[in-house]
């Protein structure tokens, strides 16, 4: 790992505080003038279960996590069913010690609380110890809380140990928590840091050359993730309405907007389930708000009706969809890529939507304005695609990153002049759907207006709304709203979201979409230092998709390996599609096992199948990780054709 930043994990029990502790540790190092970027790991239950919060920080630009980390603050699990080791689950009070051991780097730190974890239950630990040079501190963090306030604030205590072994000042910290607590808790805090920093320097030798390093932002930041992004992105391009139904990750999303809505005027409803989310949100749209609706993988299947009817009806609205790990509830708090196709595909008939997949938080705030002006300059529904890894991973960004414009305008709504200029004389109805409407976008009128009354329905109708089986009439219109998409594309080859990386004459090249684009471009880097000619692209246009653009990356290289966290390798099959071709020259590097990737993966994985020779036709799987020894991780590869989706060249 760089030598030039620390990567710090707090592991305990779900309940145990691992989320605030983590975000203010982060927060902190921030404040003293880091980058950093986070990562968070956690079961599917309310109390108890392995979690962690890992946190890299660095004075130099980081994209990605870390492939290992060097601290790690182990609390044990408060609420573990249970602590024998012949249970279901194993041993739970120990794992947030056992289960981060292999990712932890040769001469790193470990904090452990004596209070919960006993090593006596690890087998193997004093070995692994000595094997792998790690710096040792039992502490009973559990006791330190009881004697100084309440054993809540272990966490506290284990904060002022971790400060003490890396070297870290308190000042940053006490000035977080300063900011969420006050009185006689923030006092009791405060003494239990000093004194467990304390306790550890009187105690233990700390010369073991891991500390933070120094670091000077040049203005102030802001820590956000991609559900910060998207939410600030909706409300300065207007959006003053959003309904939806909480499901990980897409709650993030929708608690940020119900909370700050009220402020600018809109409103938030949280309602009985997904059709009504959606359904709800059309609605808004209809009668002239700006409005959005989310869900994830199983609630956005329940939106595929209400989709299919903004797309028939020609009504706007941006949806949200994060993706998490599946089928079905699958791995509610984990990462994966699979639900491309889905959102691609989904509802009825040809699929008449925008589909963007924004790579950072700077993307997402970025590309929801795109989706809003968008969906509400061409009467098209538009769907923002990301993961969980992009929803919860939080980095620091300059605040003045947000200083824009707001934008509340409609482009393709009508003023109620223009309503009575556009009507025809005689006319009963206002042509909504109007045959021959510029960039096939009949202007719409908002209810109320005078003449602006006008038919809509779900079955296909002609230019004034009235359903129509005619088969010219259907021809006309479908043609007419297919060529919205040669405008929205034109458009979008304006703002340019296919963010390319490296070297411009290269030999191999690593293709990817949403939020692998910081793994790809640390890969890039890691390749290019070991002598390989590389470079990236991370695709964020899904539909309407950049076909010039990718080509041109594809036929710039000699292989290309595309890089996605799912076990079909849907994006590729999907360049392939758009593309109509180009198997030959493509290699999938796939993982799907609810983690996202790692830069090193990605270079292991490219190194391997050139070692190994392989026909560029397979895909590299990502399996499983696996001990070297003890010491780091080892990425365990299969080489295989794709299994039951042929291979389309």
């Amino acid at each position: 790992m760089n030598e030039n930043e620390i990567v710090w994990r707090i592991a305990g029990g779900s309940g145990d505080g691992i989320d605030s502790t983590g975000s203010n540790f982060t927060k902190a190092l921030m404040r003293s003038g880091l980058n950093v970027t986070t990562h968070r790991h956690y079961p599917s239950r309310i109390r108890g279960g392995h979690t962690y919060f890992e946190v890299r920080a660095s004075a130099d630009d980081i994209r990605s996590r870390a492939d290992e980390y060097n601290v790690l603050l182990a609390l044990g699990d408060s609420f573990a069913r249970s602590p024998d080791e012949e249970s279901v689950y194993g041993n739970e009070e120990v794992k947030p010690l056992t289960e981060n051991l292999d990712d932890l780097a040769e001469g790193g730190v470990i904090i452990y609380d004596t209070g919960v974890i006993d090593t006596e239950d690890i087998p193997e630990f004093d070995d692994r110890v000595e094997e792998n040079g790690w710096n040792v501190y039992p502490l009973d963090l559990r006791e330190i809380a009881k004697e100084q306030g309440r054993e809540v604030m272990r966490n506290t205590a284990g904060v002022g140990a971790t400060a003490a072994a890396i070297g870290f000042e308190l000042e940053a910290i006490e000035d977080v928590m300063s900011d969420s607590m006050g009185g006689d808790i923030l006092e009791s805090n405060v003494e239990i840091l000093h004194h467990t920093r304390d306790k550890v320097l009187d105690e233990y030798d700390v010369d073991h050359g891991i500390g933070v390093p120094e670091g000077e932002h040049d203005e102030e930041q802001v820590l956000v993730g991609g559900s910060h992004g998207i939410a600030y992105g909706a409300l300065d391009e207007g959006c003053r309405f959003i309904s939806g139904y909480p499901m990980t990750p897409w709650t993030d999303v929708f608690a940020i907007m119900s909370k700050m809505l009220p402020d600018f005027g809109g409103v938030a409803e949280q309602v009985e389930d997904e059709i009504a989310a959606a359904s709800m949100a059309i609605g808004a749209s209809h009668t002239g708000a700006k409005a959005m609706s989310g869900s994830s993988g199983g609630g956005f299947a329940l939106m595929s009706e209400p989709l299919g009817m903004a797309e028939g009806t020609e009504t706007p609205v941006v949806l949200i969809e994060a993706m998490r790990g599946a089928p079905s509830t699958g791995l509610p708090t984990k990462t994966e890529q699979s639900d491309l196709e889905h959102v691609l595909y989904t509802s009825q008939g040809d699929a008449m939507r925008v589909v963007l997949a924004p790579g950072d938080p700077k993307e997402a705030y970025e590309q929801t304005r795109t989706a809003f002006r968008i969906a509400y300059g061409y009467n098209i529904p538009a769907i923002i695609l990301y993961d969980k890894k992009l929803s919860g991973g939080l980095t620091n960004l300059p605040e003045s990153f947000f200083d824009r414009e707001a934008d509340p305008s409609m482009e393709a709504t009508l003023t109620e002049e223009e309503v009575q200029e556009l009507k025809p004389d005689g006319a009963q109805d206002f042509p909504r759907f109007s045959y021959g409407a510029e960039k096939g976008v009949p202007p719409r009128p908002i209810p109320g207006q005078k003449d602006g009354r006008f038919k809509t329905s779900g079955n296909e109708h002609d230019q004034y709304g009235y359903i129509d089986e005619d088969p010219d009439n259907r021809v006309r219109q479908m043609d007419r709203r297919l060529s919205r998409f040669d405008h929205i594309r034109d458009e979008l080859n304006d703002e340019n979201h296919q963010a390319v990386y490296g070297d411009d004459d290269a030999e191999y090249g690593l293709l990817s979409f949403g939020s692998n684009k910081g793994v790809i471009e640390e890969a890039v880097d890691e390749l290019s230092e070991d002598g390989w000619s590389v470079s990236g692209m991370n695709v964020s246009d899904m539909v309407p998709f950049d076909a010039e653009g990718v080509r041109g990356f594809i036929e710039s290289v000699d292989r290309v390996f595309v890089v996605e966290n799912n076990a079909t390798a849907q994006f590729r099959h999907h360049v392939q599609r758009e593309l109509a071709g180009y198997g030959d020259v493509m290699t999938s590097i796939l993982k799907y096992d609810g983690d996202p990737f790692r830069p090193a993966e990605v270079v292991d994985a490219v190194e391997s199948a050139e070692d190994d020779d392989v026909e560029t036709s397979y895909n590299v799987k990502i399996q499983h990780k696996i001990s070297r020894k003890g010491r780091g991780t080892e990425t365990v590869k299969r080489l295989e054709s794709v299994q039951g989706r042929g291979d389309p060249q």
